[in-house]
């Protein structure tokens, strides 16, 4: 029988049957110490990596880089697609388009719309989900996001969640529904610069975000995704933190796979409340070193590149260290096939709003998260992959390989 909790932070019950994972010792966010720390051997080598270097350095960076992805992935390029469940959200960030107080269009799909984006996305040729949802506890309600992966798990192998933190034993339950990838981004590791972009919310927690992944690896999810949004902070300090974070989950969490990303600030809906700094933003030469230092730093992890870079720029950084893609993506519910488009409404003060009769269209879709850059369908991806000489990858997982 599922006990219920109730609380701001659950957005589900989870089962007591499935046993409360061992999550023991001392977490990252007790150690994250960015400014007095000593850093490791391996550190220390990550950070002369990232010293500026001349034009032909960096050639030799990207050939080393290139040669070390093929050597540990093969000519492999894995291919995802984001699935947004819902755009409801109680927290307030400053560079989000589904931030509470912007007034945008919101949906929450049913388990049966999800199920109909997802065979859409099946037909295109994806195996691969990656489900994304706001933090809701009224919206993303309780069992949802298990009846998501309940009638999702037959037609798609691979499936992982992007939602707000949870604990381990609701980390379990996820896993025992049929979860297995896990993708939480720090948004930025300074801690300054987190308190002033989140304004309100679950999310203005810090440290239980930043240990979050050591509670989804305690609760059985055997990948985890993590980055920062780059833009936020300076993009060195954040690259530092981000490396110290994956050195110390590679020790602790060895058991799990692990992918790293760099997403960048895009335009979204609320766009005015946050001016990106300039002087923060990570250039695409910056972005070219950034792939290769983690490359030639952590030669067997992940790296994650979205369609939020436009095209040119995604097709010539493919070769130099990158491992996995999203394709055609949409970062609205419903965005591939229109399902929920008959609910749109707005959200105020946590209270359903409708949509006053000028408003209502066939046409009108639910708000982005961010735009998109690089629009291209997933066929003519793929087709671009395999003339560079690699080989997309749609599928790299089934349940049958556990059957005996």
């Amino acid at each position: 029988m599922a006990s219920q909790q109730s609380g701001p932070d659950v957005i589900f019950s989870f089962d007591k049957s499935i046993p409360a994972p061992d999550l023991s010792g001392v977490s990252f966010a007790a150690l994250f110490d960015p400014g007095g720390a000593p850093k490791s051997p391996l550190m220390r080598g990550f950070e002369a990596l990232l010293a500026d270097p001349s034009p032909e350095r960096l050639e030799g960076m990207a050939r080393r880089s290139a040669a070390l992805t093929r050597r540990h992935f093969g000519r492999t390029m894995r291919l995802f697609a984001p699935l947004y469940l819902s755009n409801e959200c109680v927290n307030n960030c400053r560079y989000c388009g589904f931030s509470r107080d912007n007034p945008i269009l919101r949906t929450t799909l049913s388990s049966a719309e999800v199920l109909t984006e997802a065979r859409h996305l099946h037909t295109a040729g994806f195996r691969n989900l990656l489900l994304v949802a706001g933090e809701h506890p009224k919206f993303v309600s309780e069992g949802y996001l298990q009846e998501c992966l309940r009638v999702l798990r037959p037609v798609i192998p691979t499936l992982g969640i992007e939602v707000g933190p949870m604990e381990d034993r609701q980390y379990a339950e996820l896993v025992h529904c049929g979860a297995e990838g896990l993708v939480v981004y720090q948004e930025t590791y300074h801690r300054g610069a987190y308190a002033a972009l989140h304004t309100g919310g679950p999310k203005k927690d810090f440290a239980f975000r930043l240990d979050c992944p050591e509670r989804a690896y305690a609760g059985g999810f055997r990948r985890i995704g993590i980055g920062a949004l780059f833009g936020l902070a300076d993009w060195r300090d954040e690259a530092l933190a981000l490396a110290a974070h994956l050195e110390y989950l590679q020790k602790h969490c060895w058991k799990a796979q692990f992918t790293v990303a760099f997403p960048r600030l895009r335009p979204h809906a609320g766009n005015h409340l946050h001016t990106p700094d300039p002087a923060l933003s990570l250039g695409d030469r910056e972005l070219v070193r950034l792939i290769c230092a983690f490359r030639l730093t952590f030669p067997h992890v992940g790296i994650v590149l979205s369609t939020r870079e436009p095209a040119a720029l995604r097709d010539a950084l493919f070769p130099l260290g990158v491992t996995h893609i999203s394709a055609g993506s949409h970062t609205e519910p419903g965005g591939y096939t229109g399902a929920g488009s008959d609910d749109l409404h707005r959200t105020v003060k946590g209270r359903r709003v409708d949509l006053p009769d000028a408003e209502l269209s066939p046409c009108n879709r639910a708000t982005p998260q961010f735009e998109i850059d690089d629009r291209r369908p997933p066929a003519e991806v793929a087709r671009r992959l395999r003339t560079t000489g690699l080989d997309p990858v749609w599928k790299d997982w089934d349940e049958a390989i556990l059957a005996r």
